[in-house]
């Protein structure tokens, strides 16, 4: 008798869904929504077709950084609870599959913003593209604890890019919103990987709580918070932001303030199954952005 081969798993065919998958939606949800901000908040005339244009185009670049990004991390998403049914992972889809899907969104995304848009903007988006692909997801991701700091460029570009759009320039405006995206991304990530810090060990990622323990996390969270504060009002103070704007920034950078100082007392680790401050503080993280951005298009529309 003869032992019968082990039989060969092959990866289940992939569907629409898990390309859709790949490019991250709830993330890309907000990029889009910054994006389309940016462009709503520049001074100017709308043109729907060029601006669905410009928006569509900054949906397919952060569709195809995040697959590329997916499939750079495939065998560390492997190791990581939360991030383990991704489509790679899961054995849903190929990688190779996973690397031609995310260049031919990246490199389109490009082109057509150049072509049908403006060659600035498609410089800008270009430089996002590689920022998170390369620069955040080889480079720091697997190298630093500040890889949230230096990487959370890649996350601010969007109101950027659609400003530049809509304008064909760059003014105080989109880089004071940069600058707002760029210093709220690590309270944002922080508190999430404080709740999921063990994933990240597991994964041998220097998130900061791993690398410099919870309560040096939770002291940074909050001088962020602090820079914050300032830094969202600038757009009422240099800009020419509106009342309505300043009012919203003042109030909501102030309840992130205080969200953040209630995890920066918190003496609870990943052991606590309740983490709540810590999980109110990311969940109203992304409620601030929406609410502010909003405001800030509010403030030129509404207000005049």
């Amino acid at each position: 008798m003869t032992a019968q081969a082990a039989p060969v798993v092959h990866p289940l065919p992939a569907d629409w869904r898990d390309f859709f998958a790949l490019t991250k939606p709830r993330v890309m949800t907000l990029v889009i929504f910054t994006g389309l901000c940016g462009l709503l908040a520049a001074p100017g005339a709308i043109d729907p077709v060029e601006d669905f244009t410009a928006i569509l185009c900054i949906a397919m670049g952060a569709g195809g950084s995040a697959a590329l990004n997916q499939w750079w991390e495939a065998d560390l998403d492997a190791l990581m609870k939360r991030t383990a049914d991704r489509p790679l992972p899961s054995g849903r889809m190929e990688r190779h599959s996973a690397l031609s899907f995310g260049l031919i969104l990246a490199l389109a995304s490009v082109f057509v913003m150049a072509v049908a848009v403006s060659w600035l903007a498609a410089a800008v988006l270009a430089i996002s593209i590689v920022y998170y692909s390369v620069v955040y997801t080889i480079w720091l991701k697997p190298r630093t604890p500040q890889n949230i700091v230096i990487g959370g460029g890649a996350g601010a570009f969007p109101p950027m890019i659609g400003w530049i759009a809509a304008t064909g320039d760059i003014t105080l405006m989109p880089v004071l919103l940069f600058a707002i995206i760029f210093f709220w991304t690590p309270p944002h990530f922080w508190a999430l990987a404080l709740f999921v810090e063990t994933d990240y060990a597991k994964a041998g990622i220097p998130m900061m709580p791993v690398v410099a323990g919870h309560q040096s996390t939770r002291r940074q969270i909050l001088v962020y918070a602090v820079l914050l504060l300032p830094l969202s009002l600038a757009p009422f103070w240099f800009a020419g932001a509106g009342v309505l704007y300043g009012a919203s920034a003042l109030v909501l950078s102030a309840v992130f303030l205080l969200l953040s100082l209630r995890v920066a007392v918190f003496r609870g680790d990943a052991t606590d199954m309740d983490m709540r401050p810590e999980k109110r503080l990311f969940a109203y993280s992304v409620l601030y952005l929406f609410v502010l951005f909003g405001a800030l298009v509010a403030d030129r529309w509404i207000m005049g």
